[in-house]
Protein backbone atom coordinates (compact mmCIF):
# COMPACT_ATOMS: atom_id res chain seq x y z
CA UNK A 1 0.00 0.00 0.00
CA UNK A 2 2.95 2.31 0.66
CA UNK A 3 3.70 2.56 -3.05
CA UNK A 4 0.35 4.31 -3.58
CA UNK A 5 0.73 6.84 -0.75
CA UNK A 6 3.09 9.20 -2.51
CA UNK A 7 2.49 12.84 -1.64
CA UNK A 8 3.97 14.15 -4.89
CA UNK A 9 1.42 12.09 -6.84
CA UNK A 10 -1.63 12.47 -4.61
CA UNK A 11 -1.41 16.21 -3.90
CA UNK A 12 -0.85 19.26 -6.15
CA UNK A 13 2.75 20.42 -5.89
CA UNK A 14 2.15 24.01 -7.02
CA UNK A 15 0.98 25.16 -3.61
CA UNK A 16 -0.10 28.60 -4.79
CA UNK A 17 -2.88 27.07 -6.88
CA UNK A 18 -4.97 26.14 -3.83
CA UNK A 19 -6.18 29.71 -3.40
CA UNK A 20 -7.70 29.68 -6.90
CA UNK A 21 -10.19 26.97 -5.89
CA UNK A 22 -10.71 27.80 -2.21
CA UNK A 23 -11.29 31.53 -2.70
CA UNK A 24 -14.27 31.24 -5.11
CA UNK A 25 -15.76 28.40 -3.05
CA UNK A 26 -15.62 30.45 0.16
CA UNK A 27 -16.96 33.55 -1.57
CA UNK A 28 -19.87 31.61 -3.06
CA UNK A 29 -20.73 29.89 0.22
CA UNK A 30 -20.73 33.13 2.23
CA UNK A 31 -22.60 35.03 -0.50
CA UNK A 32 -25.26 32.31 -0.50
CA UNK A 33 -25.82 32.84 3.20
CA UNK A 34 -26.28 29.21 4.24
CA UNK A 35 -24.44 25.90 4.18
CA UNK A 36 -26.53 22.89 3.19
CA UNK A 37 -25.99 19.27 2.28
CA UNK A 38 -25.84 20.32 -1.35
CA UNK A 39 -23.10 22.83 -0.44
CA UNK A 40 -21.08 19.96 1.01
CA UNK A 41 -21.56 17.89 -2.16
CA UNK A 42 -20.46 20.82 -4.29
CA UNK A 43 -17.31 21.44 -2.28
CA UNK A 44 -16.37 17.75 -2.33
CA UNK A 45 -16.97 17.53 -6.09
CA UNK A 46 -14.98 20.71 -6.82
CA UNK A 47 -12.05 19.73 -4.60
CA UNK A 48 -11.94 16.19 -6.01
CA UNK A 49 -11.84 17.53 -9.57
CA UNK A 50 -9.10 19.95 -8.52
CA UNK A 51 -7.06 17.18 -6.87
CA UNK A 52 -7.50 14.96 -9.93
CA UNK A 53 -5.19 17.20 -11.94
CA UNK A 54 -2.04 16.06 -10.14
CA UNK A 55 -2.30 12.27 -10.71
CA UNK A 56 -3.50 12.87 -14.27
CA UNK A 57 -0.47 15.06 -14.93
CA UNK A 58 1.83 12.42 -13.45
CA UNK A 59 0.19 9.79 -15.66
CA UNK A 60 0.83 11.83 -18.79
CA UNK A 61 4.43 12.48 -17.76
CA UNK A 62 5.03 8.79 -17.07
CA UNK A 63 3.51 7.74 -20.39
CA UNK A 64 5.63 10.32 -22.25
CA UNK A 65 8.83 9.18 -20.54
CA UNK A 66 9.27 12.22 -18.31
CA UNK A 67 8.70 10.25 -15.11
CA UNK A 68 9.50 6.63 -14.25
CA UNK A 69 6.92 4.03 -15.15
CA UNK A 70 6.82 2.96 -11.50
CA UNK A 71 4.72 6.11 -10.81
CA UNK A 72 1.86 4.82 -12.96
CA UNK A 73 0.22 2.48 -10.40
CA UNK A 74 0.02 5.23 -7.77
CA UNK A 75 -1.20 7.78 -10.33
CA UNK A 76 -3.93 5.45 -11.56
CA UNK A 77 -4.92 4.69 -7.96
CA UNK A 78 -5.45 8.36 -7.13
CA UNK A 79 -7.25 9.01 -10.42
CA UNK A 80 -9.72 6.29 -9.43
CA UNK A 81 -10.04 7.59 -5.86
CA UNK A 82 -10.66 11.21 -6.82
CA UNK A 83 -12.86 10.20 -9.74
CA UNK A 84 -15.03 8.01 -7.52
CA UNK A 85 -15.39 10.72 -4.87
CA UNK A 86 -16.28 13.34 -7.50
CA UNK A 87 -18.85 11.00 -9.08
CA UNK A 88 -20.47 10.30 -5.71
CA UNK A 89 -20.62 14.01 -4.84
CA UNK A 90 -22.09 14.90 -8.24
CA UNK A 91 -24.71 12.20 -7.76
CA UNK A 92 -25.62 13.83 -4.45
CA UNK A 93 -25.96 17.21 -6.18
CA UNK A 94 -28.23 15.74 -8.83
CA UNK A 95 -30.42 14.05 -6.21
CA UNK A 96 -30.67 17.39 -4.37
CA UNK A 97 -32.02 18.99 -7.54
CA UNK A 98 -28.87 20.81 -8.69
CA UNK A 99 -28.10 18.80 -11.78
CA UNK A 100 -28.01 21.98 -13.85
CA UNK A 101 -24.73 22.90 -12.12
CA UNK A 102 -23.03 20.17 -14.13
CA UNK A 103 -23.18 22.49 -17.14
CA UNK A 104 -20.60 24.66 -15.36
CA UNK A 105 -18.12 21.80 -15.62
CA UNK A 106 -18.31 21.70 -19.43
CA UNK A 107 -15.69 24.47 -20.03
CA UNK A 108 -13.30 22.62 -17.76
CA UNK A 109 -12.94 19.58 -20.04
CA UNK A 110 -11.20 21.29 -23.00
CA UNK A 111 -9.05 23.44 -20.70
CA UNK A 112 -7.92 20.35 -18.78
CA UNK A 113 -7.22 18.50 -22.02
CA UNK A 114 -5.20 21.49 -23.25
CA UNK A 115 -3.14 21.43 -20.06
CA UNK A 116 -2.42 17.70 -20.39
CA UNK A 117 -1.45 18.16 -24.04
CA UNK A 118 1.03 20.87 -23.08
CA UNK A 119 2.44 18.59 -20.38
CA UNK A 120 2.94 15.81 -22.94
CA UNK A 121 4.82 18.32 -25.13
CA UNK A 122 7.02 19.38 -22.20
CA UNK A 123 5.46 22.83 -22.33
CA UNK A 124 3.29 22.79 -19.23
CA UNK A 125 5.31 25.28 -17.19
CA UNK A 126 5.20 29.09 -17.39
CA UNK A 127 1.97 29.16 -19.41
CA UNK A 128 0.33 32.31 -18.08
CA UNK A 129 -2.45 32.26 -20.69
CA UNK A 130 -3.48 28.71 -19.83
CA UNK A 131 -3.38 29.51 -16.13
CA UNK A 132 -5.61 32.57 -16.57
CA UNK A 133 -8.17 30.54 -18.52
CA UNK A 134 -7.98 27.70 -15.99
CA UNK A 135 -8.73 30.06 -13.12
CA UNK A 136 -11.77 31.22 -15.06
CA UNK A 137 -13.03 27.64 -14.90
CA UNK A 138 -12.23 27.36 -11.19
CA UNK A 139 -14.00 30.66 -10.53
CA UNK A 140 -17.26 29.06 -11.68
CA UNK A 141 -17.33 27.52 -8.19
CA UNK A 142 -18.37 30.94 -6.85
CA UNK A 143 -21.76 31.17 -8.64
CA UNK A 144 -22.33 27.45 -8.15
CA UNK A 145 -21.91 27.71 -4.36
CA UNK A 146 -23.99 30.90 -4.35
CA UNK A 147 -26.91 29.33 -6.23
CA UNK A 148 -26.85 26.33 -3.91
CA UNK A 149 -26.88 28.65 -0.90
CA UNK A 150 -29.89 30.64 -2.10
CA UNK A 151 -31.55 27.48 -3.43
CA UNK A 152 -31.95 28.71 -6.98
CA UNK A 153 -30.53 30.61 -9.92
CA UNK A 154 -29.83 34.32 -9.67
CA UNK A 155 -28.06 36.42 -12.37
CA UNK A 156 -25.85 38.12 -9.77
CA UNK A 157 -23.96 34.85 -9.57
CA UNK A 158 -22.30 35.78 -12.84
CA UNK A 159 -20.93 38.90 -11.20
CA UNK A 160 -19.37 36.69 -8.55
CA UNK A 161 -17.80 34.61 -11.30
CA UNK A 162 -16.41 37.53 -13.28
CA UNK A 163 -15.11 39.40 -10.23
CA UNK A 164 -13.32 36.36 -8.78
CA UNK A 165 -11.86 35.46 -12.18
CA UNK A 166 -10.58 38.98 -12.76
CA UNK A 167 -8.84 38.92 -9.39
CA UNK A 168 -7.24 35.54 -10.11
CA UNK A 169 -6.08 36.67 -13.55
CA UNK A 170 -4.49 39.81 -12.11
CA UNK A 171 -2.85 37.74 -9.37
CA UNK A 172 -1.27 35.41 -11.94
CA UNK A 173 0.05 38.27 -14.07
CA UNK A 174 1.47 39.96 -10.98
CA UNK A 175 3.13 36.72 -9.84
CA UNK A 176 4.86 36.39 -13.20
CA UNK A 177 6.05 39.98 -12.88
CA UNK A 178 7.59 39.26 -9.48
CA UNK A 179 9.27 36.12 -10.78
CA UNK A 180 10.68 38.06 -13.72
CA UNK A 181 12.03 40.71 -11.35
CA UNK A 182 13.57 37.98 -9.20
CA UNK A 183 15.50 36.60 -12.15
CA UNK A 184 17.26 39.89 -12.79
CA UNK A 185 20.97 39.57 -12.02
CA UNK A 186 22.77 42.07 -9.81
CA UNK A 187 24.40 44.04 -12.64
CA UNK A 188 21.32 43.81 -14.82
CA UNK A 189 19.08 45.04 -12.01
CA UNK A 190 21.46 47.88 -11.20
CA UNK A 191 21.38 49.01 -14.84
CA UNK A 192 17.57 49.16 -14.87
CA UNK A 193 16.14 52.66 -14.69
CA UNK A 194 12.96 53.48 -12.79
CA UNK A 195 11.11 53.91 -16.09
CA UNK A 196 12.32 50.47 -17.21
CA UNK A 197 10.94 48.87 -14.05
CA UNK A 198 7.66 50.70 -14.62
CA UNK A 199 7.43 49.44 -18.21
CA UNK A 200 8.13 45.93 -16.97
CA UNK A 201 5.11 46.13 -14.66
CA UNK A 202 2.69 47.82 -17.05
CA UNK A 203 0.66 44.66 -17.73
CA UNK A 204 0.15 43.88 -14.05
CA UNK A 205 -0.76 47.51 -13.42
CA UNK A 206 -3.27 47.45 -16.29
CA UNK A 207 -4.97 44.31 -14.94
CA UNK A 208 -5.37 45.56 -11.37
CA UNK A 209 -6.38 49.07 -12.51
CA UNK A 210 -9.08 47.63 -14.77
CA UNK A 211 -10.39 45.51 -11.90
CA UNK A 212 -10.47 48.47 -9.54
CA UNK A 213 -12.30 50.72 -12.00
CA UNK A 214 -14.79 48.02 -13.04
CA UNK A 215 -15.67 47.08 -9.46
CA UNK A 216 -16.07 50.75 -8.49
CA UNK A 217 -18.30 51.54 -11.48
CA UNK A 218 -20.36 48.37 -11.02
CA UNK A 219 -20.86 49.30 -7.38
CA UNK A 220 -21.83 52.88 -8.22
CA UNK A 221 -24.43 51.55 -10.66
CA UNK A 222 -25.77 49.12 -8.02
CA UNK A 223 -24.92 46.02 -10.01
CA UNK A 224 -22.87 44.82 -7.05
CA UNK A 225 -22.42 46.07 -3.45
CA UNK A 226 -21.08 49.62 -3.47
CA UNK A 227 -17.92 48.95 -1.43
CA UNK A 228 -16.82 45.84 -3.30
CA UNK A 229 -14.03 47.89 -4.91
CA UNK A 230 -12.11 47.91 -1.61
CA UNK A 231 -10.60 44.41 -2.03
CA UNK A 232 -9.44 45.43 -5.50
CA UNK A 233 -7.91 48.60 -4.08
CA UNK A 234 -5.79 46.37 -1.84
CA UNK A 235 -4.60 44.34 -4.84
CA UNK A 236 -3.94 47.53 -6.83
CA UNK A 237 -1.83 49.00 -4.01
CA UNK A 238 0.13 45.75 -3.73
CA UNK A 239 0.86 45.91 -7.45
CA UNK A 240 2.07 49.51 -7.20
CA UNK A 241 4.34 48.47 -4.33
CA UNK A 242 5.64 45.47 -6.27
CA UNK A 243 6.46 47.55 -9.33
CA UNK A 244 8.34 50.15 -7.32
CA UNK A 245 10.05 47.55 -5.07
CA UNK A 246 11.36 44.87 -7.48
CA UNK A 247 11.79 41.36 -6.06
CA UNK A 248 15.41 41.08 -7.18
CA UNK A 249 17.03 38.12 -5.46
CA UNK A 250 13.85 37.05 -3.66
CA UNK A 251 13.26 33.35 -3.15
CA UNK A 252 10.15 31.96 -4.90
CA UNK A 253 8.79 30.93 -1.49
CA UNK A 254 8.89 34.53 -0.29
CA UNK A 255 7.02 35.68 -3.38
CA UNK A 256 4.46 32.90 -2.97
CA UNK A 257 3.83 33.58 0.70
CA UNK A 258 3.26 37.28 0.05
CA UNK A 259 0.89 36.42 -2.79
CA UNK A 260 -0.99 34.04 -0.51
CA UNK A 261 -1.35 36.68 2.20
CA UNK A 262 -2.68 39.28 -0.25
CA UNK A 263 -5.11 36.79 -1.85
CA UNK A 264 -6.35 35.70 1.58
CA UNK A 265 -6.93 39.29 2.65
CA UNK A 266 -8.67 39.97 -0.66
CA UNK A 267 -11.00 37.01 -0.09
CA UNK A 268 -11.85 38.10 3.45
CA UNK A 269 -12.55 41.67 2.34
CA UNK A 270 -14.66 40.47 -0.59
CA UNK A 271 -16.79 38.30 1.70
CA UNK A 272 -17.25 41.19 4.15
CA UNK A 273 -18.16 43.84 1.58
CA UNK A 274 -20.34 41.60 -0.60
CA UNK A 275 -22.57 40.95 2.38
Amino acid sequence: MEQYLKKQIALPQDHGSWVFILSPLLIGVFAGGQFTGASFYLIVAAMSAFMLRQPMTVTVKALSGRRPGTDLPAARFWVLVYGAIAAAALTGLILEGYGYLLYLAVPGAPVFAWHLWLVSRRAGRRQAGVEVIATGVLSLCAPAAYWVGINGYDPSGWWLWSLTWLQSAASIVYAYLRLSQREMGGEQAAAMSRSAWLRMGIRAFAYTSFNLVLSAVAGALNFVPMLIFIPYALQWLETIWGITHPAVGWKPTRIGVRQLIVSTLWTVLFVLFWR
